[in-house]
């Protein structure tokens, strides 16, 4: 990948980095995240943030002492979430003189085409403005469709981000995550594990080797994120999986550097 070249980036950003342990959230991450796509932004690339979060962060705002199970406190959990988790994000963005934008998710809007359609325009001429959408499922809606099994189009924002790296037609998608990237074996649990580089095929073994589900703060594994990688492979899009504490690592990925785990296209 050339140094010089302008790229679209979709980068994705799970609830573990956006929060501490405790729930809350971890502004010092966020702040630093802003700043780097702030100046990625500058440099001349295109950039859309798919953000997870709004049930941590609006669980932690009403002060509740742990993360809702009824479908219904979720969903309104996480409208209160997505109000002040915006309201951060156009404050910090703001602080470098960058314009966000909402965009709201249902597994229909990227399933239909007319939908598809206007979202793929919709995203046009916000980049074209360079504007920065930052995207999430609208979980207020979506949710029951999901739990129920109605609609299996989305459901963790690993495979949103690479929905919307499609519906983009982006260059590039990464996934910042609590961890450095794909290992041959959980490093939680074995001191063996090896990080691995590059992968041109996401193989049964991968599958294997990928685990369950996360932290308790996000719904989204290592499984969830080898998925969006096959969809992203397939629309000739890499896919880069990296550690969200450290955004600046970010620079190094948009220029081809061996950062994490990269999944080439082609």
């Amino acid at each position: 990948m050339e140094t010089q070249r302008r790229l679209r980036v979709v980068v994705k950003v799970g609830t573990s980095t956006l929060t501490h342990d405790t729930g809350r959230l971890n502004l010092h991450n966020m702040e630093h995240l802003a700043r780097t796509l702030s100046d990625l932004e500058g440099m001349g690339h295109e950039i859309v943030l798919v953000s997870s979060g709004a049930i941590a962060i609006g669980t932690a705002k009403l002060g509740l002492p742990e993360r809702p199970t009824e479908l219904r406190d979720k969903q309104a959990v996480a409208a209160v979430g997505q109000c002040m988790m915006m309201h951060l994000y156009d404050k910090l963005f703001g602080e470098y003189n960058r314009v966000v934008a909402q965009i709201l998710l249902t597994g229909e809007d990227v399933d239909a085409p007319v939908r598809a359609g206007h979202l793929r325009n919709t995203f046009a001429s916000l980049l074209e403005r360079g504007v920065i959408p930052v995207v999430n499922e609208n979980d207020s809606v979506s949710s029951a469709e999901i739990e129920t099994g109605q609609c299996k189009v989305l459901g963790d924002n690993d495979t949103l981000s690479a929905m919307v790296a499609r519906l983009c037609g982006a260059d590039l998608l990464v996934l910042l995550s609590d961890i450095d990237g794909l290992y041959n074996a959980d490093p939680r649990k074995d001191p063996e594990a090896k990080l691995i580089h590059l992968v041109t095929k996401v193989t049964p073994e991968l599958r294997a080797a990928a685990g369950g589900a996360g932290s308790w703060r996000g719904t989204g594994g290592m499984a969830t994120k080898l998925n969006a990688a096959e969809l992203a492979m397939e629309a000739g899009i890499d896919m880069v999986i990296s550690n969200g504490s450290r955004p600046e690592d970010l620079y190094g990925i948009v220029d081809g550097e061996e950062i994490g785990t990269r999944f080439r296209a082609g």
